[in-house]
């Protein structure tokens, strides 16, 4: 008995063992796996964090364009030894067999899509990508082969939905109550110094950060007045930056030459060639001191000539004035509006190259040897009634604005209602008002006798400025569109777009003054155009900012590149 109470003693102890010792190896076999796992998921994940960074990258410096081109490179760029002998012993799939491959799908959005998160309200349209990759350890004794799948969003941001928007530093000070009534982004810093009270009616957006205060180098002290976030909410900084797709360096003077001709040899299908408002016009006008060539944009190669005779009804090039602030006498081409939207309507020299359409755009390119003393400028006039499908004029030298522009109902001038408006931008150096009581040959005479009349202009502005130097402030956004006359308390100046920093200015750079018989401010009405809400009221040839917004991220069984339906 004693004996075989032992042999079932011990059976019974070494079943225990065996069953201690399986669960064991069971237990590590089972860590050993979701060890495995992690890591695989890890291996996947840096797979799609590869395609990604290039992707990013590409579409910040090129647009999308340049994302689509490079699709098949993202597909075979996963991690290798190149990159670290880590991944010596690692295999990626995309799901479907395909070794040394990334999953990469394109999906295009038909209509704007709102936004959500940080950039809440705008519209854009956007690319959605799916990524997706698997990875496996061929070292290991239990292969797993995990996924990790990524969407992401490419977004392209019409500039003009922000009633200020710069791509450097911003400052907004101001000696008048004064209200900002749409979005403000600053791509570095935003300086709030007023010395009145000032109000802004939505959401502000800093890359680096909301200061108040002023510059560091504006000596005039500390701001005196107040300022109210009416959505304090909104108020957010830091947040990543909003940038034109031009190239690796995006810094404010490179933007500078989206409004400037390109140079020769540079293909327009280029990062820089795509935006290039020259090449983006219906029609070019280029005045040298032989005269002036009208031709059709870049859409059919220039080959459209427009006859001298036509072009003199609504170009001339004669007239002169003193500019106060740069201390030079400016030779403008001076743009008839009304006359070129006329001729628009029933030439047929430019129709046929456009397909029966309106023009929508123009681009002067002042070629003119001009002594020092002068300044070569575009000035728009007569422009209350604009083409039926709207005007954008760009240029690379300063831009006037004479009188009202873009209202044909007088109702509604100086207000901001603008249902009866077009959609316009006005695209330059930098832009000066002059009212509807300008006349040039009364421009060299004293401010005081300079007096303005209440004048109303509806467009966006995409325009340079001369930043705060020490001792010299910039004027801030307050001062963004420029002023030459003695406004007084009565005259109003009335503006509905957005307003846009986007450069330094390169021909207009005198120091912003006030004092030095340049101009008194006016009464500022403004307000961003509630049109511009709306894509198809966008004005022509309207620049979009970039955004790559991360969407879903998850993980996959082996053999997927997408997920499971939910139930």
């Amino acid at each position: 008995m004693a004996l075989l109470m032992t042999l079932i003693v011990c059976t019974v102890a070494l079943t225990i063992l065996a069953a201690a010792l399986s669960l064991q190896s069971t237990s590590t076999r089972l860590t050993h796996r979701a060890i495995q796992y992690d890591r695989s998921v890890a291996a996947a994940e840096a797979a799609t964090e590869k395609v990604l960074s290039s992707m990013t990258s590409d579409y910040l410096n090129g647009g999308e364009s340049l994302v689509i081109n490079n699709l098949n490179i993202y597909r075979a760029g996963v991690p290798t030894a190149t990159d670290s002998a880590y991944w010596n012993n690692w295999v990626f799939d995309d799901g479907a067999s395909n070794t040394a491959q990334t999953y990469i799908q394109r999906q295009v959005s038909t209509s704007y899509v709102v936004l959500g998160s940080t950039y809440a309200g705008l519209q854009a349209l956007v690319s959605t990508y799916t990524i997706a990759s698997h990875a496996s350890d061929s070292t290991s004794i239990q292969k797993v082969n995990p996924g990790v799948y990524r969407q992401i969003q490419l977004a392209a941001i019409p500039v003009f939905q922000f009633m200020m928007y710069s791509s450097d530093d911003m400052e907004i000070s101001c000696g008048q109550a004064f209200t900002v009534t749409g979005r403000v982004h600053s791509n570095k810093n935003l300086y709030v110094e007023p010395d009145s009270s000032l109000t802004f009616g939505s959401s502000v957006t800093t890359v680096v950060s909301n200061i108040f205060g002023r510059y560091p180098l504006d000596t005039r002290g500390a701001p005196a007045g107040s300022v109210v976030y009416t959505h304090p909410e909104l108020k957010l900084s830091p947040v990543s930056a909003l940038t034109l797709p031009i190239g690796a360096s995006n810094t404010p003077t490179a933007i500078r030459e989206i409004i400037e001709p390109p140079p020769t040899g540079e293909s327009p299908n280029s990062a820089m060639g795509r935006l290039r408002y020259y090449n983006l016009c219906d029609m070019v006008v280029t005045v040298s001191d032989t005269g002036v060539v009208v031709t059709s944009g870049n859409y059919n190669n220039f080959a459209t000539t427009v006859p001298a005779s036509e072009a003199a009804n609504f170009i001339t090039t004669t007239n002169s004035f003193l500019d106060a602030r740069e201390g030079k006498t400016v030779s403008p081409i001076d743009l008839n509006i009304g006359q070129l939207t006329a001729w628009s309507l029933t030439n047929s020299d430019l129709r046929p190259s456009l397909s029966g359409s309106n023009l929508t755009s123009v681009y002067v390119l002042d070629k003119r040897s001009l002594p020092g003393t002068k300044l070569g400028a575009v000035r728009v006039r007569n422009g209350k009634i604009l083409p039926p499908s709207g005007l954008t004029v760009a240029t690379g030298r300063p831009l006037y604005v004479l009188g009202d522009y873009n209202q044909t109902n007088s109702a509604n001038l100086g207000t901001t209602n603008t249902i009866t408006t077009q959609p316009a931008s006005l695209v330059a150096d930098a832009i000066t008002i002059l009212s509807d009581a300008w006349t040039d040959a009364n421009s060299s005479a004293a401010v005081a006798s300079r007096v303005a009349a209440s004048t109303t202009i509806n467009a966006a502005f995409l325009t340079g400025a001369v930043d705060t130097t020490l001792g010299h402030y910039s004027g801030g956004m307050e001062n963004f569109p420029r002023f030459l006359e003695n406004w007084g308390s009565a005259n109003i100046c009335t503006y509905n777009g957005s307003m846009v920093k986007m450069f330094p200015s390169l021909y207009a750079t005198n120091a912003w003054n006030n004092n030095n018989n340049v101009y008194n401010p006016p009464k500022r009405n403004w307000a961003f155009d509630l049109n511009f809400n709306d894509p198809t009221k966008l004005p022509p040839k309207t620049p979009s900012v970039l955004k790559v917004i991360p969407n879903q991220w998850v993980t996959l069984a082996a053999g997927q590149n997408t997920p499971p339906a939910t139930p």
